[in-house]
């Protein structure tokens, strides 16, 4: 039989490991650390109850830090170590105190790996030293593990005393102290430690004490909370409020337009949602702060609620989500995605909740958010009759909830490009035709929507008769005065499949107006294509066929410019004209300026400057 043999590891491959792979950043060694401290008290509580729950923090500035050459300690009062329990944990990377047989039951209790957390020290320290005390055999002797950068170590036991020496008191427990890597030193420093500690030690449901000198005395400052933030009790709404935008001010960065809160029994899930005082893209992921079992796991992890709702960020504790092997972010699973889904639909609640009430947090949410209301219509039947009582929409008749709109008009005509709506928008104004934008971010889906639902409201997009029937006529007399002009007009204008047409609107400083749709600019695109293709390819987009959609340039006869056009006897003067006019009608209407735009207008000029020459006039 072939002889078993134990894996060696080299440390220094672990360490890079951590530090350019499985770790964001050597700042996670004190999450480690204080894990470690906190699973070790977890362990004690099964066998003392009545057990102390603390960790103690101290940095160079303690005397016996110094006298040791050490620059960072941490002691807990946890179950402590065996010097067999040393050998078989501390020698084998990986393998998890929490395996113990007296406490297999309660491992949900536990937050990491006593093996790997402490080696993940390594990335800012060269040596490890490990004192520790079981608490399971206060008989046993204590001991004392050394590990080095190098990848060895050293473990021995030693007497009550050296243990006492080395701690301050006899009581079982680890201590745990570091000495720098020269270029990590920063991390250990006290303004660092005091940090770190603060960052992943705030929400521990244990005493993390950091020590402070003031003068002659030393203090124990106490970093972590007895409750969690949003469980605290109050005595006013108002006083709950105030420690809660507080709290998303030091934690988050920033003051909440509101606080949701958020509640998962069934899934060990608590925490809250703060909406984000300014409008963010909807393709901006949420970076949420997460704590598992009251560690942070990171203050960026995305996830863990659904793509729509960007508009808040949230603070949560959960027993039950599983973390990655990093321990920076949440590992995809079925219970992330209940998760995700629930705190979706308290979301939801809560919106709906507040969109139904008239107050001034609504307004703000609106004004801010209105991206998100937008996206949630789009596929809750509840919110979609909110958004149709609140929702702003830009129309020719001024901003308008869609209600308001319907109710003023009787039917919605809407533009499903924000290019229509500028072709139309001036003169539409100007004639009371009413004509809603739906060419923003999710409108014109939101509208197709409507149009579902509410079948009565005859929602539908603008045609170009819509705009074009609304402008005056003119009477048979005046037109014949422009009958030249049009003939000259449709000619000029033929190449780019477009038809002059003659009317009277406001405002009378625009000379034309071009009215075009959907239909008439994919045929459009659909002739060019053909034009420039060849062969097979050319049959090929010809196949998509021809439809009668049209382009229109509405000359307007109120217009002086045009009077004047009427008048000239030039044809050639009136065509460059007609041309210059097209271009411009089409840039007023928000279309960029092409290629072969630009040459239309620059054929124009020089017709026009070429007839203004002596002997050409």
């Amino acid at each position: 039989m072939a002889e078993q043999r134990a894996f060696q590891v080299d440390l220094h491959g672990v360490v890079d490991l951590f530090a350019h792979h499985l770790y964001s950043s050597p700042r996670v060694f004190m999450r480690e650390l204080l894990q470690n401290a906190v699973d070790a008290i977890t362990a004690r509580y099964h066998v003392d109850p009545d057990t102390p729950a603390k960790v103690w923090l101290s940095t160079a500035a303690d005397p016996r830090l110094a006298a040791a050459r050490a620059d960072f300690e941490i002691r807990d009062s946890g179950i402590g170590l065996t010097e067999t329990e040393a050998v078989e944990l501390l020698a084998t990377v990986g393998r998890s105190s929490k395996r113990d047989a007296d406490v297999e039951l309660a491992r949900s209790d536990y937050l990491g790996q006593f093996g790997i957390g402490l080696l993940s020290a390594f990335m800012v320290s060269e040596q490890i030293e490990l004192y520790a005390r079981s608490a399971r055999d206060l008989a046993a002797a204590p001991i004392v593990w050394r590990g080095y950068a190098d990848g060895n170590y050293e473990l021995q036991s030693i007497s009550l005393d050296e243990y006492i020496a080395a701690r301050g008191d006899a009581d079982p427990g680890s201590l745990v102290r570091l000495r720098a890597r020269k270029e990590q030193s920063h991390w250990l420093s006290p303004e660092t430690i005091r940090g770190l500690a603060s960052d992943y030690g705030t929400m521990l449901p244990v005493e993390v004490l950091y020590r402070v000198e003031a003068g002659d005395e030393v203090l124990w400052d106490r970093i972590s909370q007895s409750e969690l933030p949003w469980r605290v009790s109050y005595p006013s709404h108002r006083e709950r409020a105030a420690a809660l935008f507080n709290l998303s001010q030091n934690l988050l960065g920033f003051r909440p337009l509101a606080v949701i809160d958020l509640d998962l029994p069934a899934a060990g899930v608590t925490g809250v949602a703060f909406v984000l005082p300014t409008a963010v893209p909807p393709s901006v992921n949420t970076a949420n702060r997460v704590y598992i079992k009251r560690m942070l796991v990171g203050d960026k992890v995305s996830g863990l609620l659904p793509n729509w709702a960007f508009f808040v960020r949230c603070v949560i504790d959960s027993s039950s989500l599983r973390p990655t092997a990093s321990r920076e972010s949440l590992y995809e699973d079925e219970v992330l995605l209940a998760t995700r889904e629930a705190l979706g639909k308290q979301i939801i609640t809560w919106v709906a909740k507040l969109l139904a009430e008239d107050s001034q947090t609504r307004t703000e949410f609106v004004r801010t958010h209105h991206l998100a209301i937008r996206q949630l219509a789009l596929t809750d039947d509840e919110m979609l009759e909110l958004a149709i009582k609140v929702l702003p929409f830009e129309t020719t008749l001024g901003n308008a909830t869609l209600q308001e709109f319907v109710e003023a008009e009787g039917q919605i005509r809407y533009a499903a490009t924000v290019d229509d709506y500028r072709r139309v928008a001036a003169v539409a104004r100007a004639q009371r035709v009413g004509i809603v934008n739906g060419g923003y971010v999710y409108d014109a889906d939101l509208l197709d929507r409507v149009a579902k639902a509410h079948p009565d409201w005859n929602v539908a997009p603008f045609r170009t008769e819509d705009v074009e029937s609304a402008l005056t006529e003119l009477d048979p007399a005046e037109e014949l005065e422009y009958i030249e002009l049009l003939l000259v007009a449709a000619a000029a204008l033929q190449d780019m499949r477009c038809e002059p047409a003659l009317r009277s609107f406001e405002p009378s400083d625009m000379p034309a107006l071009f009215v075009t749709d959907q239909e008439a600019e994919h045929q459009r695109a659909r002739d060019n294509a053909k034009r420039d293709a060849e062969g097979l390819w050319g049959d090929v987009v010809g196949s998509f066929g021809h439809t009668n959609a049209t382009r229109k340039l509405v000359l307007n006869s109120a217009n002086e410019s045009v009077q004047l056009l009427a008048r000239v006897a030039d044809r050639a003067v009136q065509a460059a004209a007609i041309r210059s006019l097209y271009i411009t009608a089409r840039l007023s209407a928000g279309e960029p300026l092409r290629r072969s735009d630009a040459q239309v207008m620059n054929e124009a000029l020089q017709a026009l400057i070429h007839s203004a020459l002596p002997g050409n006039q």
